[in-house]
């Protein structure tokens, strides 16, 4: 007979969670990769393992499985959950990209490389930057100019949509979308 105690495995734990949360990788369950639109913490000191206890059925869902964004009914000034860190990332990643130059120099390159290099290491989601970190290892950024940049990441982008069950954006219209608008002038 061995000495050694069994302790639960990672899918043991998960299937015990709420329905949404998401576990970090210390074990605990990570706000920034949790949506809270989906899920609420237990009130009144009620421990996370009541909590689970309490929902028999509970499984916890894969880390994308989170609705998509309708009406937050959060307040403005709590902290941001895994849809608006994610949707303000690829705002901020797309329109970079629609700026970026059609003829980058090399130090240009250089520091668009570095910046989505850094993504799997710095992202708070850690499940996010993992998943991107093996997007980039599978595909490589293209930082050549700008129509190649903003198809790259458009691509990681539906790859993402497509995990989470959201449509998928058509890729010929990123200038549209992230640059200059559209025709009508109704963003002017």
């Amino acid at each position: 007979m061995s000495n050694e105690q069994s302790t639960p495995t990672p899918d043991a734990k998960a299937s015990r969670l709420p329905p949404g949360m998401v576990l970090g990788p210390d074990g605990k369950p990570c706000k920034i990769c949790t949506s809270f639109r989906s899920w609420k913490p237990p009130k009144g000191g009620a421990s996370l393992a009541a909590s689970a206890a309490s929902i028999a059925t509970a499984s916890a869902p894969s880390h994308y499985a989170y609705p998509p964004p309708e009406n937050d009914p959060r307040p403005a000034h709590c902290p941001p959950d895994v849809a608006a860190v994610g949707n303000a990332t690829w705002t901020f990643l797309h329109t970079t990209a629609a700026y970026y130059p059609e003829r980058p120099t090399p130090n240009q390159r250089a520091n668009m490389l570095a910046l989505l290099h850094s993504l799997p290491v710095l992202y708070p989601c850690s499940h996010c930057a993992a998943d991107l970190g093996e997007q980039i290892r599978a595909s490589p950024p293209d930082v050549s100019g700008r129509a190649a940049l903003s198809a790259w990441l458009c691509r990681r982008h539906n790859e993402v949509n497509r995990k989470l069950g959201k449509q998928e954006f058509d890729c010929t219209n990123v200038d549209e979308r992230w640059r200059d608008g559209p025709e009508d002038g109704s963003c002017d």
